[in-house]
């Protein structure tokens, strides 16, 4: 079996169980088998495998079909244009929390950012982005589970900002050993009842994402805490699920009358981060208050 069938076969299995992109990821799936990269696997097309390669391929899709995500079978992941190591300790790093980072480097761009604070770095994909926009920042990377510190760990010294971000275990905000200009997060905002028993979600750790009974536990928790931590001109940007916005937004008010607040909505329209800033100027004008660009 040629490269080319076995890409070919390979995706029309994933096509016959449903799985979305299943060209991508079955190019994934196979560059894993052979450890090559894209421009490899499109120059020997017309290579064959061999028999062990072929049985590691069957194996892999056999996971991946067993509804095991991509990402933990090949334990990588890509995010905001790097390579990140994740397995099922930490959650699948997802593309609309590369807003969460364009939004602090925005941010960044509009005031002095000196010291960051990212809570539930989980594999620090966040953290690591930002290190590498932002090398004079000083950047506190916090999580409740010691297994997640581990794999973000490894991402930081991967990506060589391991001297930018301290890895902190530790609940919420209680690590922090300093306030903060900017505090970030993409807390659990899942409904208890609504985390999946079967499929791809089934197989990524609960506690990220167990949002508690309305979903929105932990994201409010952290918002009432903030006020602790911040410097004067402390911002927070929160990443928040379909229909949440609202309710996190009017809580923010209550807790922070004269705050700037904005929502912003992700690539497919759904309002995705909430920001908030002590000042006013700090925010996007187009976007304060709620109103859109």
């Amino acid at each position: 079996m040629t490269l080319k069938q076995a890409l070919a076969q390979t995706r029309k299995i994933l096509v016959s169980d449903n799985i979305e992109d299943a060209s991508l990821e079955s190019e994934l799936l196979l560059r894993h088998t052979l450890q090559i990269d894209r421009v490899q696997l499109y120059l020997d097309l017309g290579r064959e495998l061999s028999l062990k390669q072929e049985q590691t391929l069957w194996r892999l899709v056999a996971r991946r079909r067993r509804g095991e995500p991509t990402a933990y079978i090949t334990g990588h992941r890509e995010f905001y244009g790097l390579d990140f190591h994740v397995d099922s300790t930490v959650l699948i790093p997802r593309p609309e929390s590369e807003l969460l980072v364009e939004k602090t480097l925005d941010i960044a761009h509009r005031q002095p950012v000196t010291t960051i604070a990212e809570i539930g770095t989980g594999c620090g994909a966040i953290a690591v982005s930002l290190a590498r926009h932002l090398p004079e920042a000083r950047i506190y990377a916090t999580d409740i589970s010691p297994s997640a510190i581990k794999t973000a760990r490894r991402n930081c010294l991967k990506h060589g900002v391991a001297d930018n971000i301290q890895l902190l275990a530790g609940d919420m905000l209680d690590p922090l050993p300093a306030l903060v200009d900017l505090i970030i997060a993409n807390l659990p905002y899942v409904e208890a009842s609504e985390i999946p028993r079967t499929g791809p979600g089934s197989f990524e750790p609960a506690l990220a994402l167990n949002g508690g009974l309305a979903g929105l536990e932990k994201v409010l928790r952290l918002c009432r805490q903030v006020s602790t931590r911040f410097s004067p001109r402390g911002c927070l940007l929160l990443e928040v699920g379909q229909g949440q916005a609202t309710v996190v937004t009017t809580y923010l008010r209550g807790l922070f009358p004269s705050a700037a607040i904005a929502i912003t909505p992700d690539l497919m329209g759904i309002e995705r981060v909430v920001s908030l800033c002590l000042t006013p100027d700090y925010l996007d004008a187009r976007l304060v208050h709620g109103i859109r660009s």
